[in-house]
């Protein structure tokens, strides 16, 4: 396995990865150790905004490991999400203890106002940090494993799949909304004090949470890194492009499939468990189906099927959706509607994925120019051995098969 993560790490990861840890290392240090005054300075909205931002790019490449390399289009995404950021919330709740409005040292605000007795039993164990962080990953997986196991087994493919990952998080969303189901109700959770013993209104405390987050953005790439270079990336993909060719090869396409839609529902679960600290509330809003929608349309316009794509997708249209908001306020979704739109005309492959394709279709016309001369290009070496003197005057036909190497 540490074969494989480096072998993805050498592949297209590597500097995405440097700079993730570059910010984590970078972004604290502006913000803290540099004075307000200074140019060089990040202000603690700023850092909160980013860290905002960065699990959300966390989250859409959850979504691209099913979607860009699998292709099941889940419209679900965010009810792993939120599950993950409910297990945070549910921990942070449980450490505010006496110091909440009604001074109760074990139940939570919203469970004295609506006159609890008792903890209730799924709330035990969600004092111990580590306990949360087991939870954080356990739920939004074993959901995704129990969910998948019946979607995939019944080879429900395509819009039908799609449909029924919104129908799961539309029902949370209304089981959640619940007052009596135990968890806030439409307020959700909320007033947080501290993390693990920190303020959590620290600069300090944001700070390291950034540093975290950036941190679990740059495994998560590690982690698609490694599983889409390795010999089972070749069968995902594979399943993606033709999943009745692959079935009929023997492999078990629902076994495959259930791996990758597990591996991301975990993954989408660390996203809400680092978004709640930061963000300072967890509402069952966040199990609304737009913001599904939402993911699969960051993902769309950076460009699926790649490792920085969904990043530079997340980070740019929620950046541009904050610019609008502020500068625009009563045409922000239509501006913001518009630049969808021309992604979608312009840019079909997405903004990192267009990009790639017109690298390659340079690159392409650059090696047919040489081919034709018989030549590599430049800092290129060569694959076939290096042609003798004697061959250098070859007879007709020789540069005949090198113009029609490149049509082929």
């Amino acid at each position: 396995m540490t074969a494989t993560m480096l072998k993805g790490l050498s592949r297209g990861a590597f500097p995405i990865v440097v700079v993730l840890v570059a910010l984590a290392v970078i972004v604290p240090i502006l913000h803290l150790w540099v004075p307000p005054g200074h140019a060089l300075h990040i202000p603690t909205y700023a850092v909160a905004l980013f860290g905002k931002y960065l699990t959300y790019a966390l989250l859409a490449v959850a979504l691209n490991l099913v979607w860009g390399y699998c292709g099941i289009l889940s419209l679900g995404h965010g009810a792993f999400f939120a599950l993950g950021g409910y297990a945070m919330g549910m921990y942070l709740m449980r450490q505010i203890g006496a110091r909440g409005v009604y001074a109760n040292p074990i139940l939570p605000d919203f469970m004295v106002f609506l006159n609890w007795k008792e903890l209730p039993w799924f709330w035990y164990g969600f004092d111990s940090f580590f306990y949360a962080a087991l939870m954080v990953v356990l739920i939004p997986g074993l959901l995704a494993l129990v969910f998948g196991w019946f979607a995939f087994r019944s080879r429900v493919t395509g819009v039908y799949l799609s449909i029924i990952t919104q129908a799961l998080t539309y029902a949370l969303l209304l089981a959640f909304f619940r007052n009596n189901f135990g968890f806030g109700g439409n307020n959700g959770l909320t007033d947080f004090k501290d993390i693990l013993g920190f303020d959590i209104q620290s600069n300090a405390t944001r700070s390291a949470l950034f540093a975290a987050t950036a941190i679990a953005l740059a495994l998560g790439v590690l982690v698609t890194a490694a599983i889409v270079r390795s010999k089972f990336g070749k069968v995902l993909v594979a399943v993606r492009d033709a999943e009745s060719r692959t079935r009929f090869l023997g492999y078990r396409v629902e076994h495959v499939k259930l791996f990758a839609f597990v591996v991301s529902a975990c993954m989408a679960g660390i996203a809400g468990a680092l978004y709640v600290p930061q963000v300072g509330i967890i509402n069952p809003s966040e199990f609304a189906p737009a913001n599904s929608i939402e993911v699969v349309i960051w993902t769309a316009v950076g460009g699926r099927a790649t490792l920085a794509g969904p990043i530079i997708g997340a980070v740019l249209v929620n950046l541009a959706k904050s610019y609008f908001t502020a500068a625009f306020p009563a045409a922000w979704l239509f501006l913001l509607g518009g630049l969808f739109v021309a992604v979608t005309l312009f840019l079909p492959r997405g903004i990192l994925g267009s990009l790639s394709q017109g690298f390659g279709i340079v690159v392409a016309r650059h090696r047919a120019v040489f081919a034709e001369k018989g030549m590599s290009p430049p800092h290129e070496p060569s694959d076939e051995p290096a042609p003798a003197a004697s061959e250098s005057h070859a007879s007709p036909a020789a540069p005949a098969r090198l113009q029609t190497a490149p049509a082929e």
